[in-house]
């Protein structure tokens, strides 16, 4: 017999309880290797230099193909909705790509590892959702580009498995770190204010739901989805110009 939290148990029921999963840790063992990561960082890096290959200055100044692409509530109000989308995969400048790139490659193999690929790209799609509605609330006539507001949301997800898992985000440093980066956001001139807040916010809200211990992993991945067709709505009425 082997003691037990409650009680004891024996040897055979301790080997059965470890080898299953408890119900919503399917999503932490789904992903052998951070394949949609460097997917996402392949991605970015194309487009780009599908932007250099428009235009040489877009190594410095930004890809000539943001006026077509980027976010900008007046062409999203006009029907172009997938700017809120093709956004984040676009950046200006390589110094930009650069900064955005290397911060997803120090969180994003992590996160999918613990979520699994599924998990990690619903989790993605509802930061960059929940930033182009930030975006869209805050600045809606600024053309906005970058998948920092993507990021943002994997911060967010980084506090709520911490959390999840009994550890203090305090302690751990990712808030310190979170907070450094929203003060960037808010001193330096020409970033989205609106997009880092609602990628942050978004990446929470999804964390919690696909950290959560009892809800199965399906169930969660679904909830991130409804959320990110609800960011995707308000941000299409939001340009729609009904708010002031």
């Amino acid at each position: 017999m082997v003691p037990a939290p409650v009680g004891v148990q024996c040897v055979e029921c301790v080997r059965r309880s470890q080898a299953r999963p408890a119900p919503g840790q399917s999503l932490r063992r789904a992903a052998t290797g951070p394949i949609v990561t460097y997917v996402v960082i392949g991605v970015n890096v194309a487009v780009w230099l599908l932007g250099v290959l428009a235009g040489p200055q877009a190594i410095l100044t930004g890809s000539p193909l943001a006026p077509a692409f980027g976010l900008f509530g007046p062409a999203v109000a006009a029907g172009e909705w997938w700017r809120l989308f093709t956004a984040a995969f676009l950046h200006g400048g390589l110094i930009h790509l650069g900064l955005n790139m290397a911060v997803l490659y120090m969180l994003g193999p992590s996160l999918e590892r613990v979520m699994g690929r599924v998990g990690f790209v619903a989790l993605y799609v509802c930061g960059l959702t929940a930033s182009s509605l930030g975006a869209v609330l805050l600045s809606p006539n600024a053309l906005t580009v970058g998948a920092s507001g993507a990021i943002f949301g994997l911060m967010g997800a980084f506090i709520a498995g911490q959390r999840a898992a009994g550890i203090n985000p305090w302690r751990s440093g990712i808030m310190g770190w979170v907070i450094v980066n929203l003060l960037f956001t808010v001193l330096v001139p020409g970033i989205s204010i609106g997009g880092h807040l609602g990628g942050l916010v978004g990446g929470l809200v999804a964390g919690v739901v696909l950290f959560r211990p009892h809800m199965r992993p399906a169930l969660a991945v679904l909830v991130c989805v409804g959320l990110s067709v609800a960011f995707v709505a308000a941000a299409l009425w939001v340009a729609s110009g009904p708010i002031g």
